[in-house]
């Protein structure tokens, strides 16, 4: 057996299934960057067939990536694998990743198809992604309620067809590890040619075991594993990549394999995934939340300072943690700056957006006298406007005093032109709230607002989320600034321009 664990990451594609998480092109590719620093095998960009959006989002990742492999999702349908096929086209090393529903509830009340049909789709759709790429992978939808006699069959007919990987995905979150376990070696043991293939394995969090399931079938057999950054994805979430990663390097003695991945990228990957998203990283996340490495108890305190790994089994450094914090100030010039975002693995674009970024840079180093690498992440990758935009702050001007209602004062462009709106409100961000709306008339109903602090002090920066929701669209908005105000009204805007572009179709999915 390998010792080589595959990493399929599928945050473009199943985490933008977390609502409001939707990501525009660029943003996908700015994303896929990232992932190719981490070193992640394969890529899995989005569902092509979704949407004209969705098309170019994939292929415009196809034409970013040299070294990970690009692969998109399509249903096991002649529409679906061709519009993969041509979008994944200009990628160095391309996949297409089909499936079809397995199990007897999904064969009968969503496909109404039978088994002998579905055995037949399956078989038809790899042979003809195999005129796209010689990189095929099979996935059999639901297959913790299949049948596993059933699983058998289509997986080797499929093997014999020409697919190089087969994917057993957990879709709806509810195994338990021993069991997944011994399905992956169930399945590996009696399916015909299952010694030509990859083994992997997709696992859903509903109970909160994707990881554990996920690592469970790599101890069956499995050689890789599709998971996504931070967790993210449809209801609770996919296995999460650093856990996954972290859990066979830390313990390879028991799990016998490990990634190719660059653990020192896993925390920049988490911060941009969180920051484009709008999905803020639980303080007590493992590997990647802000305690993940904090002793409060004076045992633990006094254990780690005599000896490290008394208490600590990995160390923060090694996956992107550092101590070397405070970085630039007011009087720090612009090539500081450009060496500093390389130094955190921030790659601008263009010429234009460095002076871009560097601008804002400025602004904030006369608000704020120390800038730490978390305030360069969120300048560079948060507050990005675009040509596209419907809304853009201008001005914002607040009162708030004990015993009084607050008031605020909001000028802002709307498509094109400048409007001015005041109002009351509970808080001074309830009254900007207001305020925005009485011009705008969204309709949106704010299902979350959620505040952050990027760094440490009375000084940092806030990072707002902002999640709306208009006829059933959930769009999340993000923004920082010192000013929590000024940073929930930005927030806020961002999230009707979302509201405002394109809708995205949401796909099925493993």
């Amino acid at each position: 057996m390998s010792d080589q664990l595959i990493i399929f990451d599928t945050t473009l594609r199943d985490g933008e299934q977390s609502p409001g998480a939707s990501m525009t092109r660029d943003e996908k590719v700015r994303i896929a960057r990232q992932l190719e620093r981490l070193r992640v095998d394969v890529i899995e960009a989005g569902f092509a067939a979704a949407s004209p959006g969705d098309f170019d989002a994939v292929r415009a990742v196809a034409e970013a990536i040299t070294e990970s492999t690009v692969c998109s999702l399509a249903r096991a349908t002649e529409k679906d694998i061709r519009a993969a096929g041509e979008a994944i086209a200009p990628a160095k090393r391309r996949r297409i990743h089909t499936f079809i529903a397995t199990s007897p509830i999904h064969m009968e009340k969503k496909l109404r198809m039978s088994p002998d049909q579905v055995v037949e789709a399956g078989v038809a759709a790899v042979k003809l992604a195999l005129q796209y790429t010689d990189d095929v992978e099979f996935s059999g939808e639901d297959a913790v309620r299949s049948d596993l006699d059933f699983l058998v069959r289509i997986f080797g007919e499929v093997i014999r067809a020409g697919a190089k990987t087969i994917n057993v995905p957990d879709t709806v979150g509810y195994s338990v590890p021993g069991q997944w376990g011994d399905r992956m070696k169930a399945l590996i043991e009696r399916t015909p040619g299952a010694d030509k293939v990859i083994w992997s394995t997709h696992c859903h969090n509903d109970l909160g075991m994707a990881v554990a399931n996920s690592l469970s079938a790599v101890l069956g057999g499995a050689r890789q594993v599709e998971c996504t950054i931070n967790g993210l994805g449809e209801r609770a979430g996919n296995a999460s990549l650093e856990e996954i990663v972290m859990a066979v390097k830390t313990r390879r003695d028991v799990f016998g394999c490990d990634s190719g991945v660059d653990i020192s990228q896993i925390v920049p990957a988490s911060r941009l995934v969180s920051q484009i998203t709008g999905y803020p990283v639980q303080p007590n996340k493992a590997i990647v939340g802000a305690n993940a490495f904090a002793h409060e108890s004076g045992i633990h305190q006094d254990g780690v300072l005599k000896h490290r790994e008394t208490y600590e089994i990995m160390r923060a450094e090694d996956v992107g943690w550092t101590a070397n914090r405070i970085v630039l100030g007011k009087l720090s010039g612009r090539n500081a700056f450009r060496q500093r975002l390389s130094a955190i693995g921030i790659e601008l674009e263009s010429e234009q957006a460095l002076n871009d970024a560097f601008a804002r840079f400025k602004e904030l180093a006369d608000r704020k006298s120390e800038i730490f690498d978390e305030d360069l992440q969120a300048l560079v990758m948060g507050d990005v406007e675009t040509k596209d935009d419907r809304y853009r702050l201008l001005s914002l001007s607040q009162r708030s005093e004990m015993g009084e209602r607050p008031l605020a004062r909001v000028t802002f462009s709307m498509d094109g032109r400048e409007v001015s709106s005041e109002s009351e409100g509970n808080g001074p961000v309830d009254a900007t709230v207001r305020a925005i709306e009485r011009e705008v008339h969204s309709g949106a109903e704010l299902l979350l607002f959620s505040v952050n602090a990027i760094t440490t002090g009375t000084e940092s920066q806030g990072e707002v989320t902002m999640r709306l929701s208009r006829e059933g669209r959930v769009v999340n908005g993000m923004a920082s600034d010192p000013d929590i105000v000024v940073a929930s009204a930005k927030a806020y805007l961002n999230a009707l321009n979302r509201l405002a572009s394109q809708p995205r179709v949401n796909p099925q999915q493993p």
